[in-house]
């Protein structure tokens, strides 16, 4: 009855409350969103999943899973504020100062809160610093929170690629919200969020530097304090299953034209330009990799695995540029950055230091070194004529970039320095929270030890992934016949990383 009651006193909206609406726009928003959802789960759960050793597959996958959800607990309390809400420091009428250090720190993090209330989930989207340099939203806020969501989510999953087969689970469910808020958020609220580099003119379109650069350096360092995987391992570190690594990466490309096209906030031209920019970079870059390795690559030969690194960079590469480049500049995007990648992925890999981090999916490769040279080309290639949005009252004009080969040749060092503030920034935390969980584990370390590392799944999950006919039973624990997990053969090779890290 009192719920009964409830209703009948709520007032009925009218069709003004949200006339602000446009219906088009936001079932493109979440759409898009849920383009870039699929693309964590299942994209990358079944892409890493068919990368790693049959052992490891369940846990690739439940950390996938895991991590997908935690990032939105977290996000939906209190990150999405923190990197699009209101400056923590200041009002967003708050006039700089002629002190750069004051500036960048006054616009460095936006305020926590959460967004669960009904104001928070039906009310007209709004990104104070932004607000101004933009149309009006005609999104309610909730299709923005959740888009913005799934590209926080599948961040930390990308890195994950740099530590798979070793890391703790319990160690992966403390990090993902730490590092989501100490990290991703920053990130964000610097370059989408309407802060410092977003007001000294950085362009980043989708994520070049938010995402796949911070992806790349976190799960750099991330991969050098857990430490490497068994030495017998890491040296047969042969993937499991092609044909679901060709289901995961097809899907992670698709889920592309979601991750850029939906980033305008708008269906709108420039939202179609950034989705054919993503495939012809794509496309571009898939096949320069492809023709690197059968003239230059160790056996001569076209690889599945070359292309599908040559396609992750190409959508990596495009991502800050997508909607401020023309076609011709994308495609040279994809064509040179996937260059530059495939060299260091066969030359900078050989030098000791690189050697001595065990980046199982050589992250710092497809998504760092990718995404900081993207960032760059933005500053090359980005065409003032490629419009973001055609007229915002504020400014009295269109809203675009223009780079180096158009007139403005500075864009190439802003790019550079917010670049270098994700490295700085994004290195150095990711160290402490690291180095922080390592001494609160009762163990003191952040992988498994080395008995563990021989079994895989069964040992950490009581799962296999392929399990034999009369092992079943162990899918549903509790349930069925116990066996004991198989001690490690006699004499068997062990790794580098002997007691963990």
């Amino acid at each position: 009855m009192h719920l009964l009651a409830h209703l009948q006193a709520a007032a009925p909206l009218s069709s003004s409350d949200q006339a602000w609406l446009d219906t088009g726009d936001n079932a493109w928003q979440l759409t898009a969103a849920t383009f870039v959802a699929l693309m964590s789960v299942p994209g990358l759960a079944v892409l890493f999943g068919g990368l790693v050793q049959k052992k490891w597959v369940v846990n690739t996958i439940l950390m996938t899973f895991a991590g997908f959800a935690a990032v939105l607990i977290v996000w939906v309390l209190w990150a999405y504020q923190m990197g699009f809400g209101t400056p923590a420091f200041h009002s967003a009428n708050w006039t700089a100062s002629s002190c750069g250090i004051c500036n960048f720190f006054h616009n460095f993090i936006g305020k926590p809160g959460t967004v669960i209330s009904s104001v928070g989930e039906q009310g007209r989207a709004s990104i104070p610093l932004v607000d101004a340099g933009m149309p009006p939203f005609r999104l309610p806020l909730a299709s923005v929170v959740y888009f913005q969501f799934v590209f926080a989510a599948i961040t930390p999953l990308l890195f994950l690629g740099a530590v798979l087969s070793r890391i703790k689970f319990r160690v992966w469910l403390i990090f993902v919200p730490l590092w989501t808020s100490c990290v991703y958020s920053v990130n964000a609220f610097l370059l989408w969020g309407g802060g410092y580099w977003a007001q000294q003119g950085a362009g980043d379109f989708s994520g070049g530097y938010v995402i796949h650069l911070a992806a790349g350096v976190s799960g750099f360092v991330a991969a050098a304090m857990v430490g490497p995987r068994l030495k017998r391992d890491r040296e047969k570190a042969l993937p499991h299953n092609l044909p679901l690594v060709a289901i995961g990466a097809g899907i992670v490309w698709l889920g592309w034209n979601g991750f850029n096209g939906g980033d305008p906030y708008f269906a709108s031209a420039d939202a179609a330009a950034a989705v054919i920019n993503t495939n012809m970079a794509t496309a571009a870059a898939l096949l320069t990799w492809v023709l690197w390795d059968m003239y230059l690559g160790p056996a001569k030969k076209p690889t599945f695995l070359g292309a599908v690194n040559g396609m992750v960079v190409g959508l990596v590469a495009i991502t800050p540029c997508a909607g401020y480049v023309n076609g011709a500049g994308a495609m040279l995007v994809g064509a040179i950055d996937s260059t530059i990648v495939w060299m260091a992925w066969t030359y900078l890999s050989r030098a000791r230091f690189m050697k001595r981090v065990d980046d199982a999916m050589g992250i710092i490769y497809t998504h760092g070194i990718a995404g900081f040279v993207g960032g760059i080309l933005l500053g090359v290639f980005a065409d003032p004529s490629v419009v973001e949005y055609r007229y915002v009252s504020s400014v009295k004009g269109p809203v675009a970039i223009a780079g180096a080969l158009y007139g403005h040749p500075k864009q190439v060092l802003i790019q550079f320095l917010a670049g270098v503030t994700i490295i700085l920034w994004d290195a150095t935390v990711t160290f402490i929270i690291l180095f922080v969980i390592k001494w609160v584990m009762p163990s003191h370390k952040l992988k498994y030890d080395d008995d563990i590392l021989e079994v895989g799944d069964l040992a950490v999950h009581d799962e296999e992934g392929y399990p034999e006919p009369e092992g079943a039973t162990r899918i549903l624990p509790g349930y069925g016949e116990e066996r004991p997990i198989p001690a490690p053969a006699a004499g068997a090779a062990i790794g580098a990383g002997g007691a963990g890290s």
